[in-house]
């Protein structure tokens, strides 16, 4: 069993023997003893001083001797106040290690296929531009808020919903058809989703225009805004694209076409992918059939202009618009299509949506709108709800053509990953395959630690430089322990299979902290899991590979002359080295042998 829950069990029943206290084992809060005091965990005693009508210290030492009577593997006490700090055996520790060195799945759960499935939805991008910046940390926490939680058991689903329609959509496609003069991907030389997000800044550049001309005539900005023919052809568009216009539509699955290819391209870059793809295409209709029972039900009304609406205002947000005046549908109205057509799909036990914080309003309005049309799940939908992603220089404007592509941006991170390996010298025993092999996981690695390992909620600057040090907090730094590990155990020539006959040698206090630190793993996946953070996973990663490297400069592991404990050292190294390769494949990182 594990020694936390020994100790909090033997504290609970102690408690109850010593002083008549009732409590729960699982209510008993165990920490890390501070590293300036000798023991591994702490217990605050005083919640129970006032019934135990005792001094701090004199409760402390009472629970203590108690506990250390009871448990064999509490191999000492010291009181400090109120804070008792137990110290565990090093057969405890070297037990844990011999036991657990060869599973390779320690720390992580068994996905139950014939549970109700957790839906996760990511990426959803709009057909109207390449993937950028912004895009990269929402499937990077997509992917990972997957794998954690199937790591924790979970039966996960990925999923995609592609916003192929709309307003947005159809700026893309005037303005190819204005000024594109026949222009593919393949007499430009350009990625699909590059070629048509060219397009779209090519609209704004147009409108912007337009405007400044209406208003030197005279008219407010927001009426020009409204009257400009561009913008008035692009929502006629829309309206006949809606209407099923032939010509529109085969132009429409040309460019998306295009687009689509593109964004395929990205993902197997990045390593990401999807269990099912929806299309908001395929979607609104179903929405609008919503709409239509929320109108029969009375839930939603139409205003005189023929829009439709839902009244928030006694939930206390306002009035959300449904269908425009014109009966062309929102964001919203596929957003309950999908909804409705993913629970049918999947009869979701969760349905994830991993969108950024600007979203937060709608996916309130979302779930109470779904709640009224009577649907029991509602309570089921959760916005995992992330912050911005910036650069040293600012925001990114997609219509302003000053995003970051996501495509140049590995591209840039390859190159920089091959310039800090040669200058390392991390690769000189590699082949030319294996060094561009190399390059791509380190520039991936780099990007993703340093987007997932800060905290979802908040907002965070992304500096590519930085995320790419083979030093400090960053994933080239995790990649490169990895490395540096497999290639220890390789040179021991032995694959720690044997067991240790004679556990009774004493750890030093590093080793033990490594030891300790892989205790903990099963806890902090599940934790992180509870929590929708693989940021909690990343800075685990970095702890392990920070107390193996103290470790690794501190301690002999080849050059032991004692040979249970050089194997025991190499177990240790085994369990690292695996304890980071899951760590960091639930990040959707990729560790290398050799570096």
């Amino acid at each position: 069993m594990d020694i936390t829950v020994s100790l909090s069990q033997a504290v609970a029943d102690v408690l109850k023997k010593l002083y008549g206290i009732e409590a729960d084992a699982k209510s008993i809060v165990l920490q890390d003893t501070r590293k300036e005091f000798k023991g591994d965990y702490t217990l605050v005693v005083f919640p129970y001083v006032k019934q135990a009508r005792k001094s701090p210290e004199a409760v402390a030492s009472e629970i203590g001797e108690a506990v250390k009577n009871t448990l064999p593997e509490v191999a000492g006490i010291n009181v400090i106040k109120g804070f008792l700090n137990f110290e565990i055996a090093d057969s405890y520790w070297t037990s844990f290690v011999t036991e657990k060195a060869n599973d390779e799945c320690y720390g992580l759960k068994a996905s139950d296929e014939k549970e109700a499935p957790v839906v996760v939805e990511y990426s959803s991008p709009n057909t109207n531009k390449p993937l950028h910046l912004g895009h990269i940390r929402n499937n990077l926490l997509g992917w990972s808020v997957s794998q954690l939680l199937a790591a924790n058991g979970a039966n996960v689903k990925k999923v995609n919903l592609v916003n192929d329609r709309g307003i947005h959509i159809c700026k893309s496609m005037l303005a190819w058809l204005r000024y594109g003069n026949g222009e593919t991907p393949e007499t430009s030389g350009m990625k699909g989703d590059h070629l048509v997000g060219k397009y779209y800044v090519e609209f704004d550049k147009h409108y912007k225009e337009e405007i400044k001309q209406l208003m030197e005539s005279g008219v407010e900005e927001e009426q020009a805004k409204k009257e400009a023919p561009l913008m008035l052809e692009a929502q006629s568009m829309l309206k006949r694209w809606e209407e099923g216009d032939k010509e529109v539509r085969d132009l429409w699955e040309k460019m998306n076409g295009w687009v689509y290819a593109g964004f395929d391209e990205t993902y197997r870059r990045l390593g990401v992918g999807f269990d099912k793809i929806y299309y908001e295409s395929n979607t609104y209709l179903l929405g609008k059939e919503l709409v239509q029972k929320g109108l029969d039900m009375g839930v939603l009304f139409r205003k005189e202009d023929g829009s439709v609406w839902c009244d928030l205002t006694g939930d206390g947000l306002d009035q959300k618009l449904l269908l425009r005046k014109d009966g062309t549908s929102v964001y919203m109205t596929q957003d309950l299509g999908t909804a409705l057509l993913r629970h049918k799909d999947f009869g979701a036990e969760r349905l994830i949506y991993v969108v950024g914080n600007e979203q937060d309003y709608h996916f309130k309005v979302l779930k109470l709108i779904l709640g009224k049309l009577g649907f029991e799940w509602a309570d089921k939908v959760y916005h995992l709800s992330y912050g911005m992603v910036e650069l040293p220089n600012g925001k990114m404007k997609s219509r302003e053509g000053t995003v970051v592509d996501a495509d140049d941006l590995i591209d840039e991170m390859e190159k920089t990953a091959e310039e800090m390996s040669r200058e390392h010298g991390k690769n000189d025993e590699l082949s030319p395959e294996e060094q561009k092999h190399l390059y791509h996981i380190l520039a991936l690695g780099a990007l993703k630690y340093f987007i997932l390992k800060v905290d979802p909620t908040k907002n965070m600057l992304f500096n590519p430089a930085e995320s790419i040090d083979f030093n400090g907090n960053t994933g080239p730094f995790i990649q490169y322990t990895h490395a540096r590990i497999r290639s220890i155990v390789r040179k021991a020539g032995e694959a720690s299979t044997s067991e240790i006959q004679n556990s009774k040698f004493e750890i030093g206090e590093k080793e033990r902290g490594v030891v300790k630190v892989l205790h903990a793993m099963p806890e902090t996946i599940a934790a992180a899991a509870a929590a929708y953070s693989p940021a909690q996973v990343a800075n685990y990663a970095y702890d392990l590979a920070k107390a193996f490297n103290s470790f690794y400069q501190d301690t002999p592991i080849l050059k032991e002359e004692n040979a249970e404990l050089k194997h025991f050292r190499v177990q240790l190294c085994a369990m690292v080295a695996n304890a980071l390769k899951n760590t960091m494949n639930i990040l959707g990182i990729e560790v290398p042998e050799r570096m």
